[in-house]
């Protein structure tokens, strides 16, 4: 497992950039669900980071909260209904997290890119728990729900060529199609009920 400075380890070893799921406390009292980008430091040093974009209900319950539920998920429906959908929950550790961590977060930077604001967050744990263990698979199904998602997310946004986008997502439906099982076909059946557009 990856140590870094907080009070608990981070339940996996991250790299690169790893797609997560977070829960954070709303001003309802529910768990607000959403896809949240993990950036891993380079070399030991350093620590994770995460940026919003925009005035979500993430950016609103990290500044307010300043906590949330990193969670590690391989149900393509919950990362595509976290990205894509308003969804809340009761709990903050959805029942298909593989493993978890709450995490103090902080502000480290912010700025604009176009019109849209972002903030950078640095994140560390302080509790974490690792709730099942499973053999990595590779299933390109899966690996194009993710990719899908971030296009999707991109569709509205001023600075990408909406064009390409839609080409790119209707390329990755027919992975989807030919590599994917059933809830790989669920979850982009979930993403294309809430893009309005058409490829």
């Amino acid at each position: 497992m990856t140590e870094f400075d907080g009070d608990a380890e981070w339940p996996v070893d991250l790299r690169g950039v790893t797609e997560s799921v977070v829960t954070t406390l709303g001003p309802n009292d529910r768990w607000n669900v959403a896809a949240l980008g993990l950036h891993a430091p380079d070399g030991d040093a350093g620590s994770v980071t995460a940026k919003t974009w925009g005035r979500t209900r993430t950016w609103r319950n990290f500044r307010e909260r300043g906590e949330g539920y990193v969670q590690f998920v391989s149900d393509p429906v919950d990362f595509v209904e976290a990205a894509m959908t308003v969804r809340e929950e009761d709990d903050p550790v959805l029942a298909s997290a593989d493993a978890w961590a709450r995490v103090d977060v902080s502000r480290r930077d912010e700025g604009t890119d176009g019109e849209t604001q972002w903030v950078e967050w640095e994140l560390r744990p302080f509790e974490s728990a690792v709730e099942r263990e499973s053999v990595p698979t590779i299933n390109r199904g899966f690996n194009a729900v993710i990719e899908a998602t971030v296009a999707a997310s991109r569709l509205d946004v001023p600075t990408y060529d909406t064009a390409a986008l839609l080409e790119r997502l209707a390329h990755l439906e027919s992975v989807v199609e030919t590599c994917g099982g059933e809830r790989e076909r669920a979850a982009f059946a979930v993403l294309t009920d809430h893009v309005d557009a058409e490829w």
